[in-house]
């Protein structure tokens, strides 16, 4: 790997005397290299949208979506994978995180994790990658060795391959189906790639996994109506929805949620059809799933 600097790890020249600044000052500096973030997003959002319909579509035939990283780029992977099956109700099983160093990586840094290509590739192996599914590899620079295996060894597997990188031209994008690379430059901290690096590939991460969702029918509007209401918080959310959904009573919509065993959609039907749960699960069934179809469609 050759270790000329990429723009994630040259030094800014707009922050050359950063501790010799007033705080204030080092904040707003901190502050405005934030703003450009966003922007750099922007500017690669057809290839978020290529990747995201990809990922849709193996999600929808039964295939899954797994991130590959190491350090920060591998939490912010498992972060984004913790909360799509509360948030979406799909299992666990069908977006996962792979982090260099294991579960153990998550909470400390296993720095020399990251250097070992074939530990990736054993990874993608382990979980029986195949043509069927999505393997994103996310990193900063683009030349994370244990990432490169992974989506190296995903691909000759049949896999679709999205790179997820801040510096353009790294070896990620010759190994990958697809690349997503908004340039963020260099970082405030040179090197420290959990700043601008690290929100870019959050916002990222948070597009392609929140609209892949989208297009498998899990939203409505802008409500997460296949969330898993595991505690109060999200019990109260769930009656929220309904009422907004269906313009039913609170009252209303808890009685429906205990006949639907809290499944948002369910009760929704039920309530807008005039259905029992087993006949709202079968217009939802007919309408794979999606709740918006299931209340358009026609009447049972």
């Amino acid at each position: 790997m050759s270790l000329s600097d990429p723009s994630t790890e040259a030094p800014n020249p707009r922050t050359a005397d950063f501790d010799r600044l007033p705080l204030l000052e080092r904040a707003r500096l901190m502050n405005d290299e934030d703003r450009r973030v966003p922007e750099s997003v922007g500017a690669v959002l057809p290839q978020v949208v290529a990747a995201v319909g990809r990922i849709a579509d193996a999600l929808r035939r039964g295939g899954r979506l797994l991130y590959v990283g190491a350090g920060t780029s591998g939490r912010l992977a498992a972060l984004d994978a913790a909360e799509i099956p509360p948030t979406f109700g799909v299992a666990p099983s069908v977006v996962q995180a792979v982090i260099a160093g294991g579960p153990r990586a998550l909470c400390e840094a296993v720095e020399a994790a990251e250097d070992d290509p074939e530990a990736g590739g054993r990874e993608v192996d382990l979980r029986g990658v195949g043509p069927g599914d999505c393997v994103v590899g996310v990193t900063a620079s683009g030349r994370t060795p244990f990432v490169l295996g992974a989506v190296a060894r995903a691909r000759e597997r049949g896999a679709f391959t999205v790179g997820v990188a801040c510096a353009p031209g790294s070896p990620l994008e010759a190994r990958c189906d697809l690349a997503i690379v908004p340039v963020t430059g260099p970082e405030v901290i040179a090197g420290s790639t959990r700043l601008k690096a690290g929100t870019a590939q959050k916002l990222v991460l948070n597009m392609l996994s929140t609209l892949a969702m989208v297009e498998l029918g899990k939203v409505y509007g802008n409500l997460m109506v296949d969330l898993r209401p595991t505690n109060a918080k999200l019990r109260a959310r769930a009656v929220r929805i309904l009422v907004r959904i269906a313009g039913a009573s609170e009252e209303a919509a808890e009685r429906a949620l205990a006949e639907a065993g809290w499944r948002v959609p369910v009760a929704a039907v039920m309530l807008a059809r005039g259905v029992d749960a087993a006949q709202a699960d079968s217009l939802l069934a007919r309408a794979g799933g999606s709740l918006r179809r299931a209340l358009e469609g026609a009447a049972p």
